[in-house]
């Protein structure tokens, strides 16, 4: 079965407010890693001492495009120290994206150097991966297409592979044995065709579908993420988790 974490991104303004009690809650909803996007001033050695503590695992850290580009020794040392391989480029803003062959030239470089330390890059999506095109492919497949897998693994975010225009089982089982990671996260669609991040369960997305393609993916991780939420996050994740407790993780593989 996957390992489930969660994107601590949802937990923002918690983690600001209190970061090791936040991290504690996590542990104590039952969750078994974390995946981090700021480390809210803390250094590797206190982080390390936080999990220790608390028995999460770091799955990995979405660091900004710009900080990897040019702190990258620094970030792939500390991602190292906490105790995982996983260094993730979240995102790119529409100035970043401008040129797509640069971009892989970049990941190719930075793929290289997390390899010879031993770490592993990876890239996250959003939906303009799909909706965008270069070299005749979409961005998504573009990227990967330039960038080998020794130098770029794919964390792929489902939710916004389907808000795209794809099928995200299709796309899982594309890059199979490439897929350490996913996003697991549901959404529902407003009247105006935007997307509405939700609790596990109460949305769109065959989540059921999802979870067992990326098992049989060979993917290890399953992450937990909602962007937004229309009640406390801790609540949510709260409520996410029991979600996979009754759909997913007792008794083996439950899909209904």
């Amino acid at each position: 079965m996957l390992k489930i974490g969660l994107q601590l991104y949802t937990l923002r303004e918690e983690l600001e407010r209190d970061f090791e009690g936040t991290l504690r809650k996590v542990a104590a909803l039952g969750y078994s890693g974390v995946e981090f996007f700021h480390y809210f001033g803390r250094s590797a050695d206190e982080v390390k001492s936080l999990l220790e503590e608390t028995g999460l695992t770091a799955v990995g850290a979405h660091r900004p495009y710009d900080v990897l580009l040019e702190n990258a020794d620094a970030e792939i040392d500390y991602i190292l120290k906490i105790g995982s391989p996983y260094l993730i480029v979240p995102y790119l803003s529409e100035e970043q994206r401008s040129d797509w062959s640069k971009i892989a030239a970049n990941l190719r470089t930075l793929g290289e150097k997390c390899k010879e330390k031993g770490a592993v890059l990876l890239y996250h999506n959003h939906d303009f991966e799909l909706r965008e095109s270069s070299g005749g492919l979409t961005a998504f497949d573009y990227l990967y297409s330039e960038v080998p897998p020794e130098q770029l693994q794919v964390e792929m975010d489902t939710c916004w592979v389907q808000y795209g225009g794809y099928d995200p089982v299709q796309y899982i089982g594309k890059y199979a044995g490439r897929l350490p990671l996913i996003h697991l996260k549901d959404m529902k669609l407003r009247e105006d065709g935007s997307a509405e991040t939700v609790v596990l369960g109460e949305g769109e997305v065959d989540l059921s579908a999802i979870l067992e393609a990326a098992e049989q993916a060979g993917a290890e991780w399953a992450l937990v993420e909602q962007d937004y939420c229309s009640r406390p996050p801790i609540e949510s994740v709260a409520a996410s988790m029991e979600w996979l407790n009754t759909n997913y993780k007792q008794g083996g593989n439950i899909y209904v």
